[in-house]
């Protein structure tokens, strides 16, 4: 096999580490960041941001090149670097914390940084010594698609070209869109319409540029066994409900106040659906994580090995081999581990010492385990597709059980068991961020142990303000509500009550279990069909018709070769700026709303059929846009 072969060779040394670098990636990271966790609170996904902040970065070096002069790859990598770490903080934080708030406590913004900290932490210093193994050793086999598209853009803009100007079109279409929707409120976010054979059958769509750019970031294969979730739930289950509970006159368990009959579709979903659902995610998850133990085994035998080798950076005296120094993986992450145990009120519940101690060592066990399997398989199906939501499950479920177990059920247990997810969460989830950096470097012929400490900077910069972005969505909005429901977060909250209060209904919970059973049996990816059963149809919809884009776009490529990738990466990137530009008007929009008050519009409102349509039509005016701009060679 033929050695491989950097960009930049390992006896050139160019300047990499640098302030600006550093500033810029923490506030472009800050602000990606808060549109990430805008976007997870509102349907439960979140976006590798790389590819994005690789073109930025470019294209702001380029753009203050008379003052910065000239700027090198490994500089505008150190911006790509630590910009996406603050998204990946963003992840963990909102599959979990939230919850705490449903339950009435109310963490600070320190706290739910601490929290992000610590797991930020821990997930970098795990990857470290899995690098040789799964970035260089794996090169072949492991491609990090983020990772491998973000060391494209960096080469071709040090070749003089660059596709900034789609990134930057999606952010402005994507900021303008939302303030129409959440601001002005001129057209109505939501368009259903009602299936008239089918007993209380609706058909949802939101009308959310950002759901659009996820579907066609996923690709047609994802968001349609997504979509067929959510027609099982919305065209099939609820019409059964309804059908069979016409005849019951008083409340069937769990509703305990309205009979069936009288209930909407929405409130069937809530109060039915919605435990089906989420015995689908979770069992979805386990799947997904047993199917990884072959990849565990290997990733840890490794991990292990690497941490056992005596004078591991003496190895190689090449730049491009260099990683931070062991005695910081195990100091580092040991000093997490006992500030974990020794803060008392670190999530404001107040818990012993004992069961600071079992949580912090449920910590750093769940969080090896999971960096390890979040590694490999971002490797294979990129950031997006990771699992961390299941990831987080079994890690909830196995604390849970455990405190169950001592007796320990009561509030302070709760939110034990939810610090143990939040930390969890983060750790796996930038662990698969920093994987796709690492590839980029390897790529390009970056630094390792740089790239290292700029994703430990850029955790620790901007862990405070992600905590604070996430605590005033949820001052703005409420945790729970139509416009933040925090989906993966109440599924969080529904397993721990579960398991430490047994208060759910566990016929309807196995139901789901089942259901994502029968998906993987007939060859389906159960955690992305359970999600689509577990979230509202109408956020499915604008995912799908952004994959059948994807799909339409990837088959005339196929039969034009003249199109090639340049075609994919202007819709990816248009569609991540469409992301970005309605996460960052969201996050606008919620601090108009801490306070000032919620924005009233502007007093004029389409509304009734003429309503639907308008918003419908200038909904698949944008989605045709999306297709112009995905055909489109740079």
């Amino acid at each position: 096999m033929q050695e491989f072969k950097p960009y930049v060779q390992a006896d050139t040394h160019l300047k990499d580490f640098s302030l600006k670098s550093i500033v810029i990636g923490v506030l472009l990271g800050i602000l990606f960041g808060s549109a990430n966790a805008y976007l997870g609170l509102r349907v439960g996904l979140t976006i590798s941001t790389s590819i994005p902040l690789a073109v930025i970065a470019v294209a702001f070096f380029r753009m203050m090149r008379p003052i910065f002069g000239h700027t090198g790859i490994l500089e505008a990598n150190i911006v790509n670097t630590t910009g996406s770490a603050s998204s990946s903080l963003a992840s963990g934080v909102i599959f979990t914390i939230p919850a705490l708030f449903l339950w009435g406590f109310s963490p600070s913004i320190f706290q739910i940084g601490t929290l992000a900290l610590f797991g930020g932490v821990l997930g970098v210093l795990f990857m470290i010594p899995l690098r040789r193994f799964l970035i260089v050793k794996e090169h072949e086999n492991l491609p990090y698609p983020e990772g491998t598209a973000s060391a494209q853009v960096l080469i071709a803009a040090e070749a003089g070209g660059t596709h900034a100007k789609s990134v930057f079109l999606g952010l402005g279409v994507g900021a303008i869109y939302k303030a129409i929707l959440g601001f002005l409120k001129v057209i109505s976010a939501h368009v259903s319409v009602a299936i008239p054979v089918l007993r209380k059958a609706v058909i949802g769509l939101e009308t959310s540029p950002a759901l659009l750019g996820v579907g066609f970031i996923l690709n047609y294969k994802i968001a349609s066994v997504m979509v067929a979730g959510g027609l099982l739930s919305w065209v099939v289950l609820i019409p059964l409900i309804a059908t069979f509970g016409e005849g019951f006159t008083v409340p069937f368990f769990p509703e305990m106040v309205k009979p069936i009959i009288e209930m909407s579709p929405d409130e069937i979903w809530t109060r039915y659906i919605r435990y089906i659902g989420a015995g689908a995610v979770a069992f979805a998850g386990i799947i997904t994580v047993l199917k990884s133990i072959p990849t565990m085994y290997a990733s840890l035998k490794v991990g292990l090995a690497e941490l056992t080798k005596r004078g591991s950076l003496r190895e190689s005296q090449l730049r491009t081999d260099r990683d931070l120094p062991m005695i910081i993986v195990f100091g580092g992450a040991l000093l997490v581990i006992i500030a974990i145990a020794a803060m008392p009120h670190i999530i404001g519940a107040g818990g012993g010492i004992i069961i600071r101690i079992l949580s912090a060592i449920c910590i750093a066990a769940f969080a090896f385990l999971f960096v390890t399997v979040s590694s490999r398989i971002v490797g294979m199906v990129g950031v997006t597709s990771n699992p961390t939501s299941g990831m987080t499950i079994v890690a909830l479920l196995g604390t849970s059980f455990l405190f169950a177990l001592l007796g320990w059920t009561d509030d302070s247990a709760k939110a034990a068991a939810l610090t143990v997810g939040t930390v969890v969460a983060v750790a796996a989830s930038i662990a698969g961020d920093i994987s796709q950096d690492l590839k980029t470097g390897y790529i390009i012929g970056a630094t390792p142990a740089k790239q290292q400490f700029s994703e430990i900077f850029g955790a620790v910069c901007s862990a405070f303000f992600i905590a604070a972005a996430v605590w005033l969505l949820g001052e703005a909005f409420t945790f729970g509500s139509a416009e933040l429901p925090a989906p993966q977060a109440t599924l969080m909250k529904t397993v721990v009550e579960g398991v430490l209060q047994g208060n759910l209904p566990w016929g309807l919970v196995f139901i789901g279990a089942a259901i994502s059973l029968v998906a993987e049996l007939v060859g389906l990816k159960s955690l992305a069909f359970a999600v689509g059963i577990y979230l509202p149809l109408s956020t499915m919809m604008p995912v799908f018709i952004g994959g059948v884009i994807r799909r339409v776009v990837d088959y005339i490529r196929c039969k034009k070769e003249s199109l090639a990738e340049d075609a994919k990466d202007q819709g990816l990137l248009f569609s991540s700026g469409l992301i970005a530009g309605e996460g960052i008007m969201g996050v606008a929009i919620a601090f108009y709303a801490f306070f000032l008050g919620k924005p009233k519009g502007i007093g004029f409102e389409l509304t009734g059929a003429s309503g639907q349509i308008a918003s419908f039509a200038i909904f698949m005016a944008l989605a045709l846009f999306i297709f112009r701009m995905a055909r489109k060679k740079a």
